[in-house]
C-alpha cells in the first residue's frame, strides 16, 4: 500500500479552514429577529410564502376510522391505511395504527414524465393497496374510499380536498398550476369497476385490479401540515403542550404554523372567511427556504464561497438558498465542495488522484454521510470503508488515512452543525413571527441594528402581553418533526434542540415560562394525511388561539 504524501505545512488547519461555517450565537440570535420580521412581511405580502391552507381546525385524538393514506415524496410514494383509533388505548397508548402499508421509489424517469404518465403509475400504487385490502375476506365491499394524501411539493389551494401546484425547485418536470386532486382521480379512474364493462373473461389477479371502489379525497395537504396534523392527534391532550409547528428537514425543508387570519394578506384569507366566516387562524405552509426569505442570511453573511459555488451550479440557482444550506438533497454536495477544496486547493493533492466521488457533482449523498462517515466506526476503521466506498481511481498512489478520515469528518461535521443551526435559529424566529416568543423585548438588544431591535420590541410586547396563562407550570410549545436528516442523521436533531435553548436563552424569559421542544411525528407524513381526511369526515376541534 502506498505511503499517504505529506501534509502541506501551508494552511493545514482544518479549523481555521473551516472557520466560515461556523455562526456564532450572536449572528443566530440576530438572525432570528431578522427572519421574525421578514417573516411577517411575507406574511402580510408576499403570495409566494405563508400558504393558507383551508385548515381552520385541529384533531380533536378523537376522531375514528380507517383512511387511505398516500404520501407523495421527494423519493418515495408511499400509501397506506390509516386507522384512526381515538381515546383507544392499545399498542403502548398508540392513537394510530397503520396497515397494508407499501412503498415505491420515484425513479429519475418519473420525475421527468409527462404528469398523465406519473399520475397513472401513482394510480396504480393506490390501487395495488386498495386491492390487498379487499382481498381480505373479512372486509366488506364499499363503493368509496375516504383518502388524504400529502405532497412534498408547495400547493395552494381554495379548499381542503383541492390542490394546485406552484412553481417548484423539486426536480420534478410538472408544470405549475397543475390540479392534483384530478390528476390522482384520473391516475386511478382506470380502476374502478365504473369505468370497465364485463370482465368475468378477466384473469382474477388482473380483476381484482379493475373493480376497485372510487376515491373520496378529503384532504390534499403539504407533508409540513400533515407532520403537525400528526403530533396534534397523536400526543395526549396535556393543558401545558401545545403543537405548535410542523417541521421537516429531509431532502428538503419547510415548516406549518397556524397563524391568525389578521396577519395574512387578504388575497390569502378571502376564500377561507367566505366558506368559515368565523375562522380566527388557518395553517400555513412557509415555504421559507424561498429566495425572498433568505435575504438575512447574507446581509450577515452567513453564505460561504462554498455556498455560493453550489447555488451557481445548481439546477435552479437562487431558488432556495436556504435549502441548499440545509437540506439533505444538497447537503452532501456542499460537502463534497468542501472536502474538494481542502484536499485539492490546500493539502495540493491532484485532481485526478482524487476518488471520483469527491470529484464529481452530486456524487456524495447525504444518506452516505450519515450512515457512513458520521458514524461511530474509528478514523483506522473508516480509513478502510472509505477505501472500499469512496475509492481513488485506477492508478492513483493516493490512499485514505487516519488524518484525511478525520478531514473528511471534521468537514461533514462542521456543515451539518451549521445547517442544524440554521434551522434552529429558523424555528425561533418563526416562533417569534407568530407571537409564540418575544424576541428582544426581554433581552438584550438584537445585533441586527436599532431599527430592526426597535420594530421587534414594539411588535413582540404589543401582541404577547396578553397571553393566556395555562392551568399550572411552565408552557411547553412542541415542534412536530419528521424527515430523513432531522430523524436519522447523527445527533442532528439534538444539535438543533441545543441551538433553540441556546437562542431561548439569548432572548430571555418568556412569558409563561414558555419552552420550545421538538417532538418525533415519524413519518407524520403520511399518518397526518389519513388524520386530516378523518378530520374532514368527522369531530374537529377549533385550533387553540395562541393570544387574545
Amino acid at each position: 500500500m502506498a505511503k499517504p504524501p505529506q501534509l502541506s505545512p501551508i494552511k493545514t488547519d482544518i479549523k481555521e479552514f473551516l472557520q466560515p461555517l461556523r455562526v456564532e450565537l450572536e449572528t443566530l440570535y440576530d438572525l432570528s429577529c431578522r427572519l421574525s420580521l421578514s417573516y411577517k412581511k411575507l406574511a402580510a405580502e408576499s403570495t409566494e410564502h405563508f400558504i393558507p391552507s383551508a385548515l381552520t381546525r385541529l384533531p380533536t385524538g378523537h376522531e375514528t376510522g380507517r383512511y387511505l393514506g398516500v404520501y407523495f415524496g421527494l423519493s418515495y410514494l408511499r400509501v397506506a391505511f390509516i386507522d384512526l383509533l381515538g381515546d383507544q388505548h392499545v399498542e403502548g397508548h398508540a392513537r394510530v395504527r397503520r396497515t397494508l402499508e407499501k412503498a415505491w421509489p420515484i425513479e429519475d424517469h418519473l420525475r421527468k414524465d409527462h404528469s398523465v404518465d406519473l399520475f397513472t403509475w401513482i394510480g396504480d400504487c393506490i390501487a395495488e393497496v386498495v386491492a390487498d385490502r379487499l382481498a381480505n375476506p373479512s372486509e366488506k365491499r364499499i363503493d368509496q374510499i375516504t383518502t388524504g394524501i400529502s405532497f412534498c411539493l408547495p400547493i395552494k389551494q381554495d379548499s381542503l380536498d383541492e390542490a394546485i401546484l406552484m412553481p417548484t425547485g423539486k426536480g420534478f418536470s410538472l408544470n405549475s398550476d397543475l390540479n392534483l386532486r384530478q390528476a390522482l382521480l384520473n391516475g386511478y379512474e382506470r380502476h374502478t369497476y365504473s369505468t370497465h364493462g364485463d370482465e368475468t373473461n378477466m384473469p382474477a389477479k388482473r380483476r381484482r385490479l379493475f373493480s376497485l371502489p372510487k376515491l373520496k379525497i378529503a384532504a390534499m395537504i403539504n407533508d409540513t401540515t400533515a407532520t403537525l396534523a400528526s403530533l396534534a392527534y397523536s400526543i395526549p391532550s396535556l393543558p401545558n403542550t401545545r403543537v405548535v409547528m410542523g417541521l421537516i428537514v429531509g431532502a428538503g425543508c419547510n415548516t406549518t404554523v397556524p397563524m391568525k387570519l389578521a396577519n395574512l394578506h387578504e388575497s390569502k384569507t378571502k376564500i377561507i372567511l367566505e366558506k368559515h366566516p368565523d375562522a380566527q387562524e388557518t395553517l400555513i405552509s412557509t415555504e421559507w427556504t424561498l429566495s425572498t426569505a433568505a435575504a438575512s442570511f447574507d446581509e450577515l453573511g452567513i453564505r460561504t464561497k462554498w455556498d455560493l459555488e453550489l447555488d451557481k451550479n445548481c439546477k435552479r440557482p437562487g431558488f432556495q438558498p436556504m435549502e441548499y444550506m440545509v437540506g439533505g438533497g444538497y447537503t452532501g454536495e456542499l460537502i463534497r465542495i468542501v472536502c474538494y477544496d481542502w484536499f485539492h486547493e490546500v493539502l495540493g493533492i491532484e485532481h485526478s488522484k482524487l476518488p471520483l466521488k469527491l470529484v464529481q457533482e452530486y456524487s456524495l449523498s447525504t444518506d452516505y454521510l450519515s450512515l457512513v462517515v458520521a458514524s461511530s466506526l474509528s478514523d483506522e476503521r473508516l480509513a478502510s470503508e472509505l477505501s472500499k466506498t469512496l475509492s481513488p481511481p485506477l492508478g492513483s498512489d493516493w490512499v485514505w488515512s487516519p488524518e484525511y478520515v478525520r478531514a473528511i469528518r471534521a468537514i461533514a461535521s462542521a456543515v451539518q452543525d451549521r445547517a442544524a443551526s440554521l434551522v434552529a435559529s429558523a424555528v425561533v424566529g418563526l416562533l417569534g413571527c407568530t407571537n409564540e416568543l418575544q424576541l428582544g423585548s426581554t433581552a438584550p438588544e438584537c445585533n441586527s441594528g436599532e431599527k430592526v431591535t426597535e420594530a421587534g420590541v414594539s411588535e413582540q410586547t404589543n401582541s404577547s402581553s396578553s397571553t393566556p396563562g395555562w392551568n399550572s407550570g411552565p408552557e411547553e410549545l412542541a415542534v412536530a418533526y419528521s424527515g430523513g436528516v432531522i430523524q436519522h442523521y447523527p445527533h442532528y436533531k439534538d444539535t438543533v434542540q441545543r441551538y433553540i435553548d441556546r437562542l431561548l436563552l439569548r432572548a430571555g424569559p418568556q412569558a409563561g415560562g414558555k419552552s420550545v421542544f421538538l417532538r418525533e411525528a415519524s413519518d407524520g407524513g403520511i399518518i397526518g394525511t389519513g388524520v386530516l381526511a378523518g378530520t374532514a369526515s368527522g369531530e374537529i376541534g377549533e385550533i387553540k388561539a395562541t393570544n387574545n
